[in-house]
């Protein structure tokens, strides 16, 4: 089984649940004025990781498309990926992390569960069992010594 829905399109959902929250939720709770700059903190840091984590794939010149994983070229565990297999997926988080500061309802903390859940279930467990097809032994080890998300 191939992943169906693209990475960002869950993102752009969960930032859309988040902030739809906000709007019918009474439970500004989270922050107060300190809400914008966490926010673009954890906002730009999401980014900084993901980019980070296309510019190693792009270095070793294999596909960034969660859809062609049978198209990887190398297994790449060095750079940002020494200390996360999914940076890029950890950078949405950190994204969606940003909203939520932003928005300032506690409700909103409930995207971030449902999110990585959402991840491990329709994305990773399968990169990962293609990725253990592919280069075994390696891609073993690699799991042995990296953590899934942090």
């Amino acid at each position: 089984m191939k992943p169906v829905i693209p990475p960002p399109v869950i993102l752009i959902f969960f930032i859309g649940i988040a902030l739809g929250i906000d709007v019918f939720s009474p439970f500004d709770l989270l922050l107060g004025q300190s809400r914008l700059p966490l926010a673009l903190v954890f906002g730009g840091v999401g980014v900084l990781i993901a980019v980070l984590g296309v510019l190693q794939f792009q270095k070793h010149k294999t596909t960034i498309n969660p859809h062609k994983i049978d198209k990887a070229k190398a297994l790449v565990t060095g750079g940002v990926y020494r200390f996360t297999r999914n940076p890029m997926y950890l950078g949405m988080l950190l994204v969606l992390i940003g909203v939520v500061f932003y928005s300032r309802d506690v409700l909103a903390l409930v995207t971030l569960p449902g999110f990585v859940v959402t991840l491990n279930r329709l994305q990773i467990q399968l990169e990962e069992r293609a990725l253990r097809a592919m280069f075994g032994d390696a891609f073993e080890a690699y799991c042995a010594r990296t953590r899934r998300w942090i």
